[in-house]
């Protein structure tokens, strides 16, 4: 424990969900506000190994890049309900879908957790195929210099198209600096373009290149073998950015009601630290070497 945070147990957690997303569209009963106040004034701390916390279950079938060992098709995810020291510590089990047959009707919880954001709430998933590419940080010197040439991204016409009118609000913004100092002032700005609209598409994905914020990019290489890993899953806090056009894509008259309901933007309504990723990384050489976890 953390000596700040009071521990609550899956069932108190979602019921102060419950509560406090009903406190947001009416007034609580004082039965209500008592029953709050109680869980947080509870001092249970575990002893002894817990239970784990499905995070998700994905079948490759569903998702093309997963790429599962040879003799499995389903990957499952859990973790800790505290922190290891400053996220969840997972789990990955790779099964054969087929071969699981005994199967809970309740599977087992922690009596406890530390922060109420480390219980996701259970969501079906949509798989969307998308491309993202490395931040801007990751790339060559070469191609880092190529994001600041404003000529270079005018050759497709979408660039062209997305860009002209962020030039000429920077015109607009900066209208007693010489055009020179303008185009010096844009050029600086585009690689943060590239890296909201292009690189590390924000939210819960397989695969794909990691958003940046935290920490600069660091080496993520085997523990085992030295080879360099791959991205496997991003946990993440919010599914869209708010500062880019990426959007979840939504299926037809899919929307979200009552007062549990959460947007788009958070569905399981998981946070890493202060509303950052964890992206875990396995190794090509073998899925069973240990994998990494980064927060950014």
């Amino acid at each position: 424990m953390d000596g700040f945070n009071t521990p609550l147990s899956p069932a108190d957690v979602r019921r102060r969900r419950h509560l406090l997303a009903a406190e947001r569209v009416r007034s609580l009963t004082e039965e209500e506000q008592q029953d709050l106040m109680s869980m947080d004034a509870r001092d249970e701390v575990p002893e002894g190994p817990i239970a784990m916390l499905p995070v998700a279950q994905l079948y490759a079938r569903d998702i093309p890049d997963l790429h599962p060992p040879q003799g499995a098709d389903l990957l499952q995810v859990l973790w800790c309900p505290f922190d290891h020291p400053i996220m969840p510590r997972t789990a990955l089990f790779w099964r054969d879908a087929a071969s699981v047959t005994d199967i809970l009707t309740t599977p087992p919880e922690p009596p406890a957790m530390q922060f109420h954001d480390y219980l996701p709430k259970p969501c079906l998933l949509h798989p969307e195929q998308v491309t993202d590419y490395p931040d801007h940080l990751e790339l060559s010197k070469e191609l880092r210099d190529r994001l600041t040439d404003w000529n270079a991204w005018q050759v497709t016409d979408a660039a062209n198209a997305a860009l002209s009118p962020v030039q000429a609000s920077f015109d607009r913004a900066y209208p007693s600096e010489p055009p020179e100092a303008r185009e010096r002032r844009f050029s600086s700005y585009l690689p943060l373009y590239y890296d909201n609209e292009l690189a590390g598409a924000p939210g819960w994905k397989v695969g794909g290149w990691p958003r940046w914020g935290a920490t600069d990019p660091c080496p993520r290489t085997c523990p085992e073998c030295g080879h360099a890993m791959d991205a496997l899953l991003t946990i993440a806090t919010f599914e869209g950015n708010a500062d880019s056009g990426w959007r979840p894509y939504e299926p037809s008259g899919h929307q979200s009601t009552g007062p549990d309901a959460y947007g788009p933007r958070q569905p399981t309504e998981v946070q890493i630290g202060s509303g950052y990723d964890q992206q875990l990384y396995v190794c090509p050489a073998s899925r069973h070497h240990r994998h990494l976890e980064l927060m950014h």
